[in-house]
């Protein structure tokens, strides 16, 4: 039965694309080119959606990426994924896309970008604003090649932001310090992953280089007592995906996840679910689970969630005028 967290209008900041495709589009997709004998079964795809690190997840990305092939794959793949997300009432969202993990089959970012658009706009009643993932991976260069790519079609798109996620621990922030000043630069809004496969130092480059106006996950600010206090007297928005960590391994439990921590010290965080595809979860989910452990008020977390958006000042006062209105009548 449905509860409230369920049916309730909600706003995700931290989604990647190609990680929320439902599981039965995927399955499709595995099956348009030839399965995978390591997957022969549509059930057997939630077994090989598992992880015991995050180095592991990552291996289990590039499977993915395997799958989704032309521009018409991705534009199915972004509907299917609009049309979860209103199943979801996620009235708001912001997906992230990656577009050199596709270059592979032949993919520019730009021919990525407007194939994501025109199958989000195929589903109406929910805004879906694009932020670029440069992946880190790539290297710097590669990631200015990507943003100048995806900003002749910002406007088209609506393109709003850029991320850099992968492998934070190897890649760190102050690689990309001219491409984030370049967007910086180019009004495009910033965010990062940081403090989260690696520790405190990630996010405080990330917010002293980078000049991030958001942090992407951020949970390892607890193991620095100073970075944690500037968060919190900063408001910096942290995007925290509990059940992303602990399926990668970045936290052992949910009662350990230092989200927790986070609110009892006031720090500005909002929740998201990542990859819900690859970690079997939902925003409602995480939602439910913090304000279930930890006393969370799911009003204050999506409202700030909203304050933290890429939305306009006229968005953001509509969403919510929904969010409150509909909390309002079913509290």
């Amino acid at each position: 039965m449905p509860d409230v967290f369920d049916l309730a209008p909600k706003v995700e900041l931290h989604l990647h694309l190609e990680g929320a495709i439902p599981k039965d589009t995927l399955w499709d997709l595995v099956r348009k080119y030839g399965g995978d004998p390591a997957v022969p079964t549509r059930a057997s795809l939630v077994d090989h959606l598992q992880y015991k690190s995050f180095a592991q997840f990552i291996d289990t990305w590039w499977w993915m990426t395997g799958f989704v092939r032309s521009y018409q794959d991705f534009e199915s793949v972004a509907e299917s994924v609009a049309l979860d997300l209103s199943r979801q009432h996620i009235v708001y969202a912001e997906a992230s896309f990656s577009p050199t993990d596709f270059e592979r089959h032949g993919l520019s970012p730009q021919g990525i970008a407007t194939a994501i658009r025109r199958g989000l706009a195929r589903v109406p009643g929910i805004q879906v604003v694009l932020n670029c993932d440069l992946v880190r991976d790539t290297g710097p260069q590669r990631a200015a090649t990507t943003l100048a790519a995806v900003m002749e079609v910002a406007s088209q798109a609506d393109i709003r932001g850029i991320t850099i996620g992968g492998s934070e621990q190897t890649y760190p922030p102050e690689l990309f310090e001219n491409v984030f000043r370049s967007a910086r630069e180019h009004g495009i809004r910033r965010t990062a992953h940081a403090g989260e496969a690696a520790g405190p130092q990630s996010v405080r480059s990330a917010l002293d280089v980078l000049k991030v106006e958001r942090v992407g996950h951020g949970v390892r600010v607890v193991e620095d007592a100073s970075l944690l206090a500037r968060v919190v007297d900063d408001q910096v928005p942290l995007e925290v995906c509990p059940t992303s960590n602990i399926r990668t391994g970045v936290v052992a439990g949910w009662e350990v996840h230092p989200v927790g921590e986070l609110l009892d010290a006031g720090a500005n965080v909002t929740i998201s679910s990542d990859d819900p595809t690859f970690f079997h979860t939902s925003v409602a989910d995480d939602l439910r689970t913090v304000a279930e452990l930890y006393s969370a008020d799911a009003v204050a977390l999506t409202e700030r969630a909203i304050a933290a958006s890429w939305m306009t000042a006229e968005e953001k006062t509509s969403c919510l005028r929904t969010t409150t209105d509909w909390w309002a009548e079913h509290r």
